[in-house]
């Protein structure tokens, strides 16, 4: 009786093994859309190097790039996100210095107005400073519409 169980245990232990090699192992095959058609393209070693640094730049494998680039229509790859990134830190550095700038000149214009001894000049600063202000405003919301676009595409 206890050869049986012994028996039988490993019989269980068999059964286990035997579903295990049943199981499919790993990603489960493409039914459709399976890629299994290859195209070899040469490039120029300029042409190369532009690919090389448009993989290091967006992220992108190699085939994805020339794949987005053939087959999707009017896509907009060329998104260098690292210079736009940059416009828009470089923007925000200059729109918080021409606030100061504005902070300053009002507290300077409010002490001088206490005193009664308020310039014109003060007015004219002011005002410039202003207008640059509006004029980065304007520039910041541009560099969030082509990148809004480019996220749009």
């Amino acid at each position: 009786m206890g050869a049986e169980k012994t028996r039988n245990s490993f019989s269980l232990l068999d059964d286990i093994r035997m579903e295990r090699k049943n199981k499919q192992v790993g990603r489960p095959f493409l039914k459709d859309g399976k890629r299994n058609k290859r195209l070899s393209v040469r490039f120029s070693e300029e042409e190369f190097i532009f690919i090389l640094s448009l993989e290091k730049l967006l992220g992108l494998k190699r085939t994805d790039i020339i794949r987005k680039r053939v087959l999707e229509v009017n896509v907009a790859l060329i998104f260098d996100g690292r210079s736009v990134l940059a416009s828009i830190d470089q923007i925000g550095l200059e729109l918080s210095r021409t606030g100061n700038n504005i902070n300053q000149l009002a507290k300077y214009a409010n002490i001088l107005n206490k005193q009664r001894v308020l310039s014109p000049v003060i007015f004219t600063r002011y005002s410039k400073e202003l207008d640059k202000h509006s004029l980065l405003l304007k520039n910041l919301n541009l560099e969030i519409k082509k990148i809004l676009k480019l996220m749009g595409s």
